[in-house]
């Protein structure tokens, strides 16, 4: 018997950025799901070999614009682990702010697309027009509004003016009237429970197994956050709260990504009132050979970096892992014996971000196929070639 086939991308109106599903239909009903990968590659591991460990920091900040902190923060904490290399304290408040400035605009820009998603173009538009407050204050603090080239291993490039403090408190103290009134009108909203509230459901069970992340995994009860479970840069001293949720459905996903912004909001105005003095950076003049690892809590999850080092300037071996790595297979389980209709949005949930994820091996089984950098731009640019005709 012939099966019915939907496909979602690889470029689809409901989709950011290119990757392909294939859905398996009885009906109106998801049976079955497949994904095909691979429209993101752009070999920024083999690049990242091909940079110092200064330079590498530029390279991965450009993984993903939403996520430009994540990377270079990870980055810089699995070089500072070979090091091995204590970060300056003014240094570790100055990433906490950056990073949770950075949380703030990532799960503002997830609500204002889910609104659009699910024709709510008005939350849509209050939540964008709600992130401009906070990249205001990033291009305060940085310069940029985003890809703000704040980090280096062992601490931070640019220092925060005290005179420019009073000016981001005062932006970011804007931010919490609205995302009330924002709140109460998500999630009151009747009809947007009945597109939200048991959809898509990612049981507890299933998102062990999945080694879900971030706010796909705390929606479904799993209490893990890297900056409670291995406390780094400011955490472990500003008081703040993990939101976990238990239902692990599409709704309970939205209500602890709006709860994670109050507590984000109070993590960066402690920070930012209570910075301490001194040095930004711990000079580091050299990297030993060895390995190290660094973990952040990005905004959709546990963002994880391995570099090796040979005792050279560059990394011998970078490795990337982004959340979304861990956390898009979950959609095997959560959107199987769904409605077609809501296939999209359970998607959505999880906050995908496919140019974070992609990567390529190659292997060969006598271990002698061996990808330099310069090959990968030539079969990148041949790729191009071959699409132009």
């Amino acid at each position: 018997m012939a099966k019915t086939i939907i496909p979602i991308g690889p470029y689809h109106p409901l989709l950011e950025e290119p990757e392909f599903f294939t859905l398996t239909v009885d009906g109106e009903t998801v049976v079955d799901i497949d994904v095909k990968i691979g429209y993101n590659h752009r070999g920024i591991e083999k690049l990242s070999e091909m940079k110092t460990f200064d330079q590498s920091v530029f390279v991965v900040e450009r993984i993903c614009g939403i996520c430009s902190t994540s990377h270079p923060y990870a980055f810089t904490r699995a070089v500072e682990d070979i090091a091995p290399v204590e970060v300056p304290e003014r240094a570790k408040f100055i990433r906490t702010i950056i990073a949770e400035g950075e949380r703030i605009h990532s799960h503002l820009l997830w609500m204002g697309l889910a609104g659009h998603f699910l024709g709510y173009n008005t939350v849509f538009m209050w939540a964008w027009k709600l992130r401009e407050e906070i990249l205001d204050a990033m291009e305060i603090l940085s310069g940029n509004r985003n890809n703000y080239a704040m980090f280096r291993p062992g601490g931070v490039r640019r220092d925060i003016k005290q005179e420019d403090i009073p000016a981001v408190l005062k932006k970011i103290d804007s931010i919490p009237p609205t995302l009330t009134m924002l709140k109460k009108a998500v999630t009151d909203d009747p009809v947007l429970h009945a597109r939200t509230k048991g959809i898509g459901i990612l049981s507890k069970e299933d998102a062990i197994d999945f080694s879900a992340l971030g706010p796909t995994a705390r929606a479904s009860g799993v209490a893990r956050d890297v900056r409670k479970d291995s406390p780094y840069g400011a955490y472990d001293r500003a008081q703040w709260d993990m939101i976990v949720t238990q239902n692990g459905d599409v709704f309970d996903k939205l209500v602890v990504r709006v709860l994670e912004l109050f507590e984000s909001i109070k993590i960066m105005k402690w920070c930012l009132n209570n910075l301490p003095q001194g040095d930004i950076d711990a000079d580091i003049k050299s990297i030993p050979p060895g390995e190290g690892i660094g973990r952040i809590e990005a905004p959709r999850g546990e963002c994880f970096h391995y570099v090796i080092s040979d005792g050279t300037n560059r990394p011998a071996r970078h490795k990337v892992r982004a959340p979304t790595f861990m956390n898009l297979p979950t959609y095997k389980a959560t959107v199987v014996g769904e409605s077609i209709s809501d296939a999209t949005i359970i998607l959505a949930a999880i906050d995908p971000c496919y140019c974070c994820t992609e990567r390529m091996i190659v292997r060969d089984t006598k271990g002698k196929k061996v990808f330099t950098g310069e090959d990968l731009v030539r079969l990148s640019q041949q790729k191009t070639e071959k699409l132009r005709k």
